[in-house]
């Protein structure tokens, strides 16, 4: 199966839209605190769902990562390690940020970072600025960061316009665009570093192709492997960070009941109760312990994030292989889907209530640029396509 740019571009915005609502379940759990449901969403996320689908699609799996080189699962684990800083902190600038912005601006920086770095890395950067295919590309890659930026504005005018009530009331109580943007420049920086492992694990994808093709399946598969070793990177840092802070906070008790904080809750606290604290969500005995039914849905939604989260990886491994030579463009597809659609999300949660006309206009002339960032990118893989294809026939 040759290169179809439109079809990778379809496949990077289903990515993006299962990233952006990734979030969501976590708006579900009730008195857990953080470590406990984003362990929860890790182990679904970065061990379960990559390792399950793999296995499905793909056969040999273990045979095929058993063969790698042994440096591209090295540098692949390594990378993923470096990429699950960028996960924990992405997710403390979503909290202080918002869905919208906290998305925009990590994943913004993410994107310049995760996609100019590998081919300059790998001397591309001098033969892409030369073809008109590659410029278009470029283009489009600046056009994102144009509308990041844009985003950045918007944010910056909505902390101005909008009350803490305002804020409480759309799930951001702990809104600082200060903190919030200090913690999504580092996630971002460390965030590009999948990119990076994804690249490390290209002599796995090559296995796993050769592995497909023999038994008479679809190449479209050939990247899971290379998923699987690089979230068990992204697993290793993640465990470690939640399993200090476990101890830290003595909040283990958390998985059998007990209750604890949650700082994602969209719901404000009401009259003299505890923030997030709903007594129908207690056991029947009326202790403080969490009632059965809601500790099995806390785990159901905290699951749910995380496949939800994988499934954008999923649909990223299936697009990166039809965007043909330049496929490094992938990662710039794929940010400005998530991007779009955390934008989105962000209207449809009423995260800009209150604000005014000019910060709603900023925010739709952000995503109206991110929307044509895809566009052009996406043409301009399309132009090597059709080049590469010429080619081909000519032989």
């Amino acid at each position: 199966m040759g290169p179809n740019p439109f079809l990778g571009v379809i496949f990077h915005w289903i990515g993006g839209f299962a990233s952006a609502t990734n979030f969501i379940p976590f708006r579900g759990i009730k008195r857990w605190s953080w470590e406990i449901y984003w362990l929860i969403q890790g182990i679904a996320a970065w061990l379960f769902a990559p390792i399950v689908l793999a296995s499905l699609l793909v056969p040999h799996l273990f045979t095929i990562l058993h063969n790698a080189p042994s440096k591209s699962l090295g540098y692949a684990i390594l990378f993923g390690a470096l990429w699950g800083v960028g996960g924990l902190t992405f997710g403390l600038a979503i909290r202080y940020l918002g869905i919208a912005l906290g998305y925009a601006i990590a994943l913004g920086l993410c994107t310049v970072f995760g996609t100019l770095i590998p081919p300059i890395y790998n001397g591309q950067m001098g033969a892409i600025a030369h073809e008109r295919s590659g410029q278009y590309i470029l283009l489009g890659i600046l056009v994102c960061v144009i509308a990041v930026a844009v985003n950045g504005m918007a944010g910056l005018s909505k902390e101005k316009e909008i009350t803490p009530e305002e804020k409480a009331e759309a799930g951001e109580r702990d809104f600082s665009f200060v903190k919030g943007i200090t913690i999504a420049v580092l996630a971002g920086f460390m965030s590009s570093f999948f990119a990076f492992g994804l690249s490390a694990g290209a002599p796995i994808a090559e296995l796993a192709k050769a592995e497909l093709l023999a038994q008479h399946k679809s190449d479209l598969w050939q990247n899971l492997p290379v998923l699987v070793v690089v979230l068990w990177g992204g697993f290793i840092t993640n465990f470690v960070w939640t399993a200090i802070l476990i101890l830290k906070n003595h909040s283990g008790g958390q998985f059998l009941g007990e209750p604890g904080r949650n700082p994602m809750r969209a719901a404000a606290p009401s009259g003299d109760t505890l923030a997030d604290f709903n007594p129908l969500d207690m056991g029947p005995d009326f202790s403080l312990r969490l009632s059965g039914g809601t500790l099995v849905r806390n785990y159901i939604f905290a699951a749910m994030a995380g496949v939800i989260w994988y499934f954008q990886f999923f649909f990223y491994s299936m697009g990166q292989t039809k965007m043909g030579k330049y496929d490094f463009s992938s990662w710039t597809l794929h940010m400005a889907s998530i991007i779009i659609f955390a934008t989105l999300w962000g209207l449809a949660l009423k995260e800009w209530r209150g604000t005014s006309a000019r910060t709603k206009g900023l925010v739709a002339i952000g995503l109206a640029l991110l929307i044509g960032s895809t566009i052009i990118v996406g043409y301009g893989n399309y132009l090597q396509a059709a080049v590469t294809a010429v080619k081909t026939a000519a032989q």
